[in-house]
């Protein structure tokens, strides 16, 4: 999840640390095996890191936010509360995002965005469905086509229309604004998750702490994994209930974020929170990562991954960087914490 919490001067000023453990070498080392063994071709890997300019889709970003915002509502009215808000997530398929079960009078249902057919598919437990096109229509249209859907099947919820975590929301029952849905954007942008997904799930797994899943917050519209360091986090005056749950421990996370209005173009994050002294200034990997004072967090451009000879390689020195200068300097037990190789 983004941590929007900071508005400061920018400043992109590194010195050195850098610590290269066990558990870095072996995420390393598999990117490097996993490189070996797929084509890398520049046109084969164009596919599967395609280009994903926000200005080119930034209509189609901005009504798909707001589509799976509906959805995930419906997620998280249905669902009992996991902590950090883990319930009203979305996962990436091999077909796109869904809901996963969500319990409903004592059966399930999960709904699902397919950006290979580009629909959206309702299933019951009961061996019911229903799908939708996934075509330009108006926010407004698709939540009313959605939730007839659900009354369909028998599925009753109510949910707030007003879009969170978003600038000038419009309620999503009367948005005619947002109407578009490019299928070659919205196509992309998923094997561009698919691949991060991936990646994640490997930096993730020596790992021994608390982690979430890796999951697709609908809120700030990114993928994201989170670590924790055991310890509760100091209480945050005058933060709102959602911000009070989702930092409540020590973490440190790190995700992908198409970009938005503010930041148009598609990213990498990586943030400790609370955020530990000195570590704007820690030295990273790659050199093109920086840390923005404006977001609070450190910034690696998807094109840059895109165009490296090894994205797998970069993408993971990223991860791995910003959590040992994180974890070193908020003197985590990485000892207990991190399973030792070899």
């Amino acid at each position: 999840m983004l941590s929007w919490l900071h508005s400061r001067p920018r400043a992109d000023q590194r010195d050195a640390l850098a610590v290269r453990s066990q558990w870095s070498r072996e995420k390393i080392s598999w990117s490097t095996t996993h490189a070996k063994h797929s084509n890398t071709q520049h046109g084969d890997r164009v596919e599967g890191w395609p280009a994903l300019p926000y200005e080119a889709w930034r209509d189609t970003c901005q009504t798909l936010h707001l589509w799976t915002q509906i959805v995930g509502k419906v997620r998280m009215e249905l669902s009992p509360f996991v902590n950090h808000w883990w319930h009203v997530t979305l996962y990436v398929t091999p077909r796109g995002l869904t809901t996963a079960a969500i319990p409903y009078h004592g059966g399930t249902l999960d709904v699902t965005f397919d950006f290979v057919e580009h629909n959206l598919s309702i299933r019951t437990s009961e061996g019911t469905t229903k799908a939708l096109p996934l075509i330009p229509r108006s926010v407004a249209a698709f939540y009313r086509e959605f939730m007839a859907c659900l009354h369909a099947l028998g599925i009753e919820v109510t949910i707030n229309t007003l879009p969170s975590e978003v600038s000038n929301p419009i309620r999503c029952d009367i948005d005619e604004v947002h109407a578009s849905y490019d299928p070659l954007y919205a196509g992309r942008f998923w094997r561009i998750l698919v691949q991060i997904d991936t990646i994640m799930q490997r930096y993730r797994s020596p790992f021994l702490g608390k982690s979430s899943p890796v999951h697709f917050f609908w809120g700030s519209f990114d993928l994201a994994l989170t670590l924790f360091s055991g310890r509760r986090a100091p209480e945050r005056p005058g933060a709102d209930r959602m911000t009070r749950e989702a930092y409540s421990h020590e973490v440190i996370s790190c995700g992908f974020w198409p970009g938005d209005d503010r930041f148009p173009a598609p990213a990498f994050y990586s943030y400790t929170a609370p955020e530990p002294p000195g570590l704007p200034t820690a030295a990273i990997r790659p050199e093109e990562a920086c840390y923005s004072h404006e977001l609070g967090l450190f910034l690696l451009r998807y094109d840059d991954v895109r165009s490296a000879p090894s994205p797998e390689r970069t993408l993971l020195e990223f991860f791995q960087s910003t959590y040992e200068a994180g974890a070193m300097l908020a003197q985590w037990d990485r000892e207990a914490l991190e399973r030792r190789v070899g």
